[in-house]
């Protein structure tokens, strides 16, 4: 009796303990949004409630400094319904492109361009390459720092706009920066946006993504096999464990394994 007893107490010790949360992630609004799509993608993501969303960037049009103000006020609009949630905006190319562009992004994401956060036993680091295709020297020395900084967490995920680490993977070659630092600090995911297709790509363990569409058009093909779909993801970390969810805005579900460097694996 004891035994059990004891048993059933060391469980429920280990279900307090444990924490699980989720969060929402969206790959682009634009370049070109399609009409209507982003407000659908939010609130399919918010009807799951998720403690906060995180976006791969390209949140406006932009590109031009006289429009600007006028397009992050749009989007302040379209977002009224979900001000209550938590949300971390990663800069795109059509986010900032000009001094007042980056005061701007300022503004309204209430970041920097590059940031860090923690949510429970999860270390987000966001990267600003809006300007350059490449991840700078000094964007990844403050990933570098930022790591070394939370190494305790057991949970980390690094996003920027571009895939700057996009040839390097699919050429399988780990011997740059990026790859050497998140193997180092036991990153578990790299997510990027920018070609608004879903593909994966693993590397020593660490899983880079490209996110699907929340918005902006869809190219190449346009076929949802190659990778080509507007919709979100829905990522719950238990403990050090993650589950991530790519939920189609038109119903199909499937996960980071059922995609590869040209679509889905298995067709």
């Amino acid at each position: 009796m004891w035994g059990r007893l004891l048993a059933c107490g060391g469980l429920f010790a280990r279900l307090l303990l444990s924490q699980t949360f989720s969060f929402a992630l969206l790959g682009d609004r634009t370049g070109e949004a399609v009409d209507a799509i982003y407000q659908q993608v939010w609130k399919a993501a918010a009807a799951e409630h998720p403690a906060f969303v995180v976006t791969v960037g390209d949140t406006i049009q932009g590109l031009q400094d006289e429009t600007a103000r006028a397009q992050w006020q749009e989007v302040q609009r379209l977002l009224g319904p979900y001000k209550k949630l938590p949300l971390y905006l990663a800069p795109g190319n059509h986010d900032i492109w000009s001094p007042l562009s980056e005061q701007l992004f300022r503004e309204y994401a209430k970041h920097p361009p590059h940031y860090s956060f923690d949510y429970q036993q999860a270390h987000f680091t966001i990267l600003d390459n809006s300007r350059t295709e490449e991840l700078s020297t000094e964007e990844l020395d403050f990933l570098e720092q930022d790591l070394k900084a939370h190494a305790g967490q057991p949970v980390k995920f690094v996003v920027s706009h571009r895939p700057s680490w996009l040839l390097n993977v699919a050429l399988r070659n780990p011997r740059f920066r990026l790859q050497e630092l998140a193997k180092q600090y036991g990153v578990s995911y790299v997510v990027a946006g920018h070609v608004h297709q879903m593909l994966r790509f693993e590397l020593e363990g660490v899983t880079y993504l490209s996110m699907a569409s929340a918005g902006g058009h869809l190219r190449g093909s346009g076929e949802y096999a190659d990778g080509w779909f507007f919709g979100h993801a829905l990522v719950t970390v238990r403990d050090s464990k993650i589950d991530f969810r790519i939920e189609e805005r038109k119903g199909r579900v499937t996960s980071p394994a059922d995609w590869g460097m040209a679509g889905l694996v298995k067709r």
